[in-house]
């Protein structure tokens, strides 16, 4: 089972055995300062909203330039992170995958469940920049699917010529998920605007691109309920369900983290 506590620690606990460790610690290298403040919203595979950004502050030991040097020659790295919001909900041997929505289990080891037994996700994200400053060294991503406050547990270049595989077979989810339109309010279009002003952010298109993927759980589509929102960026973004799609009629201040670079 893996355990998170207050100073930070994965502890990974080990079946015993003569050639395993009962205990593992594992001490995450930084966090993630992300756009996505809440879990829903994020979609559910990296890449899918391109214009999702984060930034990885290193802490502790990595938080130096020279854990960093050289990796700006790669478009593309791995994070490795703890699914830190599911901790304490366990998990189960199956689970119901949204993309057959929800009506059918798999093995948990068949799908992308953040409820695993050792929550450790792995995502590929686009490296847009390093950055030292003040005795910080954060890096600049996008394409994420990070939620805010992510502890990560390791970083590492993606290599295409042994990452990629083009002949592989993806299971249940063979293609991208089918996209939903998304369509504005003139207020709602007038409000994301300033927004995207006040943030150095594309944030029309985020917006947009996290509510193509409909990130409604298979339990409340099936609801007679017509408006939702979804926090990004700090702010409240609502939208009502149409029969041509979804229409966002606002989008107000909540509040947020990021730290511009």
């Amino acid at each position: 089972m893996l355990l998170w506590d207050t100073q930070c620690f994965v502890v990974l606990k080990i079946v015993p055995d003569i050639s395993l460790p009962h205990t593992l610690t594992l001490e995450p290298i930084g966090v993630i300062r992300s756009c996505y403040q809440e879990k829903f919203g994020i979609p559910r595979q990296p890449g899918l909203t391109i214009s999702a950004r984060a930034q990885l502050e290193l802490h502790g030991a990595c938080n130096c330039p020279e854990a960093v040097v050289g990796l700006e020659q790669f478009s593309h790295i791995w994070i490795q992170f703890v699914f830190h919001q599911t901790l304490a909900e366990g998990w189960r041997p199956t689970v119901r995958p949204p993309r057959l929505g929800g009506e059918k289990r798999l093995g948990v080891f068949a799908t992308r469940s953040t409820h695993r037994p050792n929550p450790l996700g792995l995502s590929l994200v686009k490296l847009e920049s390093i950055h030292h400053e003040k005795g910080q060294v954060w890096l600049e991503l996008s394409g994420i699917d990070l939620l805010d406050g992510t502890p990560v547990i390791d970083i590492k270049p993606y290599l295409p010529w042994a990452d990629s595989q083009p002949d592989a077979t993806a299971g249940f989810a063979p293609e991208p998920p089918e996209t939903i339109t998304v369509s504005w309010t003139e207020a709602a279009l007038l409000q994301c605007r300033q927004a995207g002003q006040q943030l150095g952010q594309p944030f029309q298109q985020l917006v947009e691109e996290v509510l193509s993927q409909d990130p409604r759980p298979a339990y409340l589509k099936k609801r007679p309920r017509e408006d939702y929102g979804v926090l990004l960026w700090g702010y409240n973004v609502r939208w009502k369900v149409k029969e041509e799609g979804f229409e966002v009629f606002s989008i107000d201040l909540a509040g947020g983290s990021y730290k511009e670079s």
